[in-house]
């Protein structure tokens, strides 16, 4: 091909692109701008209704919070459907001045201003927003908060509680007067009873650890008082008992407990004080050291009553190693598994401290549990009439009173 052909379709080529691009231009420009030709939205959007403010009540209340209440705007879910939030806004006086306090999306009936200041007079507004325009602004006031002592929406909770004071009292007061209070008989204390019975004829000690908590601690106290019930039984029996702690104060009360015992049943000499050891206070020391002393003098049973922690598995895993029959009694849910799976009996929760009030009639001890339980009675009561009156009608005065918070 020669220059005078090449350059002929250049020029043939730069010509059609130029008709090309002019025809493209052309089309352009004859084709409607149809998102211009678009209407405005220029329709507000409907006003919401029922707008109220009140003082927000909660556990920490200082008087610096207020909600506001109101009902949708009919275009929000309805209508045309366009609400896409809520402007809201606040103000120090009715001839003041608006500033902005926040948005709701769409949906929300509640919003709650948290930086109010205690006892000064607010109005409030609320405007529908549509993307384009805001409906009319509908105003609410004067409210002001207020540091509240008392929150008043839980009364319910209130009156339950003064209930169940009530009934622990009145028990109390009947077990100090001498009346026969019915306690169920714990099916763990014939286990301990077993137990210590096979120690006796196998002619070997009895191993009671009373857990590792503190004396202040309640399960540390009914293990105490179950140790009394055993003490009793293993001097009665002339068995020996063993009793590590890793608190000394434990020491000092178990040692109190053990010689009150052997004194009850007539046999102060057969009290062994070297037998009420402690041992450690650091949590895995006492449970090697406890261990140690199953291997060495081999309890024929043993039982651990009160509060345990990670070293409930070592212990019980050693003891069921040994052979020896095992009983356990704490209220420490995460603990439970190890000693159902590892001991022969178990009191679980509330068990231990049924077994101390039924072991030793203490009024007090009487009192807190026969008012629990009828607590407990109660407490059914209520959530079954609940349940029906909610299923009858879900608007009922009863179910609003427990559940207004």
């Amino acid at each position: 091909m020669n220059a005078a052909m090449t350059m002929k379709l250049l020029r043939c080529f730069s010509f059609s692109a130029v008709v090309l691009l002019a025809a493209c231009a052309w089309a352009q420009d004859a084709e409607p701008d149809t998102a211009a030709a678009l209407p405005l939205d220029t329709i507000p959007p409907a006003p919401v209704t029922g707008l109220s403010a009140r003082d927000y009540v909660d556990n920490s209340d200082a008087g610096d919070k207020i909600e506001l209440t109101w009902v949708l705007s009919p275009d929000d879910g309805g209508g045309a459907e366009d609400v896409v939030s809520y402007q809201l806004w606040r103000s120090g006086g009715a001839e003041a001045e608006w500033d902005s306090l926040g948005t709701a999306a769409a949906g929300e009936t509640r919003y709650r201003d948290e930086a109010a200041e205690p006892g000064v007079d607010y109005y409030y507004g609320i405007a529908a927003f549509d993307g384009a325009n805001y409906s009319e602004r509908v105003s609410f006031g004067p409210v002001a908060g207020r540091a509240n002592f008392f929150q008043s929406s839980r009364m319910s909770v209130l009156v339950l509680m003064l209930v169940f004071f009530g009934m622990v009292l009145v028990f109390t007061k009947l077990a100090e007067r001498g009346a026969d209070l019915f306690v169920r008989r714990i099916p763990g204390l014939n286990a301990i009873e077993e137990a210590v019975g096979r120690a006796t004829e196998m002619g070997r000690p009895v191993l009671y650890v009373p857990g590792i908590g503190e004396i202040d601690n309640i399960m540390t106290i009914a293990s105490l008082t179950i140790l009394s019930h055993v003490a009793k039984i293993t001097a009665r029996y002339e068995t020996p008992l063993i009793v590590p702690t890793a608190r000394a104060v434990v020491m000092s009360a178990a040692e109190e407990v053990v010689k009150e015992a052997h004194a009850a049943v007539g046999k102060p000499d057969g009290y062994n004080p070297d037998n009420i050891r402690y041992l450690s206070d650091a949590q895995f020391a006492f449970a090697g050291a406890v261990n140690g002393i199953m291997l060495r003098e081999k309890p024929a049973a043993n039982l651990y009553m009160g509060a345990f922690w990670a070293e409930s598995l070592l212990l019980a895993e050693t003891g069921f190693e040994a052979g020896a029959i095992q009983v356990a009694g704490t209220a420490m849910v995460s603990q439970l598994p190890f000693f159902v799976t590892a001991c022969d009996f178990t009191l679980m929760g509330e068990e231990l401290y049924a077994a101390s009030a039924y072991l030793s009639r203490e009024p007090k001890l009487l009192g807190g549990l026969k008012g629990s339980d009828w607590m407990k009675v109660l407490s059914i009561t209520i959530m079954t009439a609940g349940v029906v009156l909610y299923l009858l009608n879900p608007d009922n005065a009863f179910v609003a009173w427990f559940s207004s918070w």
